[in-house]
């Protein structure tokens, strides 16, 4: 297990077993978790999304304490599923995403599902949407998801910024 992934998970089963949160020692950091990134970290069961929070750019001194926070907030916050409990622990597949800083894109060309997630802004609305991703295999989808998690409406114009992540399963 990628130490980041074994951080995430050693942080949800602290945090949902005994409420308490993981403390990070920096002689246990890799020079990765030194670094300032955003950093997203997903859960599934078997396959099905069980929650996803992340930070677009840096919040924290370091990746190490992003991924703490995301943890804790994709196993208790995210607004599309309850609360993880204690039962499920066993049963959870988890994901760390280290993203790049983002870069705006001037054309759709610029863009790749695959390779880049992507983060659209209308006035003070944004959305963002991991790359490589099941069954979203065009731009256009991949912004029109992006869209709908932000709340813009379609057809509305937004100023679109691409990133790459390092995937940690």
């Amino acid at each position: 297990m990628h130490p980041l992934v074994k951080l995430a998970k050693n942080t949800i089963d602290l945090y949902i077993r005994e409420g308490k949160i993981l403390r990070v020692h920096e002689e246990d950091l890799t020079p990765e978790m030194k670094e300032q990134a955003g950093v997203f970290v997903c859960l599934k069961v078997r396959g099905m999304l069980r929650g996803c929070i992340g930070s677009f750019q840096p919040t924290e001194s370091d990746v190490a304490h992003e991924v703490v926070q995301n943890a804790i907030s994709a196993a208790t916050q995210d607004p599309r599923f309850q609360m993880v409990r204690a039962n499920e622990l066993d049963t959870l597949e988890y994901s760390v995403d280290v993203l790049t800083p983002p870069e705006l894109v001037h054309d759709f060309r610029e863009l790749d599902p695959r390779r880049y997630g992507v983060i659209v802004r209308s006035g003070g609305l944004r959305g963002l949407l991991l790359p490589d991703l099941e069954g979203v295999d065009t731009v256009e989808y991949q912004i029109s998801i992006a869209k709908e998690k932000a709340g813009i409406p379609p057809g509305t114009a937004v100023e679109l910024s691409r990133f790459e992540v390092r995937r940690y399963h």
